[in-house]
């Protein structure tokens, strides 16, 4: 099957020790079924560190640390599993993460925005609607009932005609599929029930308001919710939970739209800090991104 992703995506390179929000901290860490028979085979030297570091109560996981640190990341923010073994014992999460795929009558491949870089590439990309056949995955070609991706296509139309402002094309998306913001008060009840992986992310979901919008910030909010129509509406399975998924990329847009008021968000990377907490909080959490997609 052929494999293809954004434009943006061919920049994105893991900035390592530069990160001030590393990936190898808050996050247990599951080991895939052959990444963990690599480690059984290390013999010496790290390798017994390796093995020593991982749980099997459950799906094998490495034991965080304090801090909740992973315990092959070093003080100066490296991975010791790449310093000592090499970058093929990664297992296929701290490989592949940002990374996420979409599979319809193709493959295709995004980053994920809780990563601080990746997001800060996706809200300085315009060329979001542009694609790269890039490689091939090993998987079975499909054809899927629904493809998402049509529709996706005909939302980025409409947010690609510069003829007008985006409030006008944000404005005609949601008329083109029926789409209205609700009722605060109940996406306030949704984000008080969801789970946070910081309870302070919480109290900045809780100053969300559909009637707070930012200025000047028009362009950054367009490339994020062409991300987030990318990652969630391209697998739709049919017209109803297109329009689901739709109703949750534009409220992550309004919530995104709100933090950038409340926080008084200037800088790209002031910007794309709070979009990595909304994609950490929430996209990142199955339970959480099902709750808001199919709370009606």
């Amino acid at each position: 099957m052929k494999l293809y992703a954004p434009r943006y995506y061919k920049d994105f390179i893991c900035i390592a020790d530069k990160c001030d929000h590393s990936c190898c901290i808050g996050w247990e860490i599951d080991i895939d079924k052959g990444t963990f028979e690599k480690y059984k085979g290390l013999k010496g030297g790290y390798g017994a560190e390796i093995i020593n570091s991982i749980s099997t109560e459950g799906t094998p996981h490495f034991v965080l640390c304090g801090g909740d640190r992973c315990p092959h990341l070093d003080e100066r923010g490296l991975c010791k599993i790449i310093l000592t073994v090499g970058e093929g014992y990664l297992c296929d999460i701290c490989r592949e993460h940002p990374r996420f795929y979409n599979y319809t009558q193709v493959a295709e491949v995004g980053l994920g925005m809780s990563c601080r870089e990746a997001a800060r590439i996706i809200l300085s990309s315009p060329d979001y609607d542009t694609y790269d056949e890039i490689g091939e995955l090993n998987a079975a070609e499909d054809e899927p009932p629904y493809d998402g991706r049509n529709e996706r296509e005909k939302i980025y139309e409409i947010l690609r005609d510069r003829t007008t402002g985006y409030k006008t094309r944000l404005e005609a998306v949601y008329r083109a599929y029926g789409i209205d913001a609700g009722d605060d008060r109940e996406w306030l009840e949704a984000i008080d029930s969801l789970e946070y992986l910081d309870p302070t992310h919480k109290k900045l979901f809780m100053k969300y308001s559909s009637d707070t919008r930012p200025v000047g910030k028009d362009e950054y909010l367009e490339r994020a919710l062409a991300y987030f129509v990318y990652r969630h509406c391209t697998e739709a399975y049919d017209e109803e939970d297109l329009y689901a998924r739709l109703a949750l990329c534009l409220f992550l847009e309004r919530l995104l739209a709100s933090l950038i008021c409340s926080e008084g968000a200037e800088t790209l990377k002031e910007v794309a800090a709070l979009a990595s907490i909304i994609s950490e909080e929430i996209e990142y959490s199955e339970d959480n991104t099902e709750a808001l997609t199919y709370r009606f």
